[in-house]
């Protein structure tokens, strides 16, 4: 089952936001400790990860809502399942089985779905491997600039474990995603060529998504959009593109951009439009849609889908919006002399 096969015939749909779907649940402090973790020692409630254990049955019913509304790639539950973000809760040592349990919640919400639905077309797993809440390129001591919370090997390291989980699991891409500081994205693009080089596996495709944090067009690490793919094309990967951080209306001109320099597929699923005074999204399914739609028509985008504040509905008029449109072509590139 190749990927790419599937991307030179139409525009692929990836899933919406997990933890919007998670919220509809209002899960309690004790749902998120299950009979496992009853007298775990520091409050457990937020990390949405953890329910890959203590929950598995609602992420897969997030996963399969997901697949029933036209998602051909789901993301796994593990967006901060790294010893480094795992720290917040003292739960370091659960990162590997975290990373197996999410692709194993994926794994069966696929094929329960196919089983269901024989017909379907294929469906694929991305590993999701989030941004870190530590940051290489800036100091959070704004009086040392100098000053690092984290080192490039401490990185790859929690990053290196991520993926082995991910890959022990089933998953089928690797997402690299959320990108506000490319130098993490270095080190999870290193620990990847390491951990298949090490493991003598053939590597999986890796995807790639940075974020634009504001109208200066530049990540949160200062970079242009078009110093970042540079940054980033050397890993080779299946696609680069856009998410989180704006909505689709605000995004338009740098998945414009990117659509002209990236020589691979590209990517986008952005925010159902920018919060509101109370931090929640209100733009609604149809308004997304028709954001996406265009890009589609205009020949941007490869694989689009929804992030934070779209749900199922979103991505089903997204999948029913670009279904029939042609996807970007890849540019012909010349051989070097």
């Amino acid at each position: 089952m190749d990927i790419r096969k599937e991307l030179e015939k139409r525009i692929l749909v990836i899933d919406g936001a997990m933890g919007t779907m998670i919220q509809r649940h209002k899960l309690t402090e004790a749902d998120y400790r299950g009979a496992r973790f009853a007298n775990w020692h520091t409050d457990v409630k937020g990390n949405n990860d953890l329910l890959c254990i203590t929950q598995s049955e609602i992420i897969k019913g997030i996963h399969k809502q997901y697949l029933a509304a036209g998602a051909d790639i789901i993301e796994t539950n593990t967006f901060s399942s790294t010893v480094i973000a795992m720290a917040d809760y003292d739960m370091q040592s659960l990162a590997y089985e975290l990373n197996v349990a999410a692709a194993k919640c994926a794994r069966d919400a696929v094929n329960e779905f196919l089983a269901e639905n024989p017909a379907a077309a294929p469906k694929f797993i991305a590993g999701a491997i989030g941004p870190l809440n530590k940051t290489l390129s800036l100091s959070p001591d704004v009086n040392n600039p100098g000053y690092r919370a984290v080192s490039f090997d401490e990185v790859v390291s929690a990053y290196y474990e991520q993926i082995k989980g991910l890959v022990d699991g089933g998953v089928d891409i690797l997402l690299i995603e959320t990108i506000f500081d490319t130098l993490n994205a270095k080190a999870a693009i290193f620990a990847a060529k390491k951990y298949f080089r090490d493991e003598h596996k053939t590597e999986l495709p890796i995807m790639i998504s940075g974020t634009i944090t504001d109208a200066s067009g530049r990540t949160l690490s200062g970079q242009t959009l078009e110093a970042f793919y540079t940054s980033v094309m050397h890993a080779k990967p299946l696609s680069v593109g856009l998410n989180c951080a704006l909505g689709a209306s605000e995004m338009r001109s740098h998945i414009e951009e990117l659509s002209q320099i990236a020589s691979c597929y590209t990517s986008a699923y952005p925010n159902a439009g920018l919060p509101n005074a109370m931090g929640e999204y209100d733009e609604q399914p149809h308004q997304t849609a028709h954001f996406i739609e265009d890009w589609a028509k205009e020949g941007f985008v490869n694989i689009v889908g929804g992030c934070c504040g779209t749900t199922p509905d979103h991505i089903k008029h997204i999948a029913d919006h670009v279904k029939k449109i042609t996807p970007r072509q890849l540019p012909v590139l010349e051989a070097a002399l």
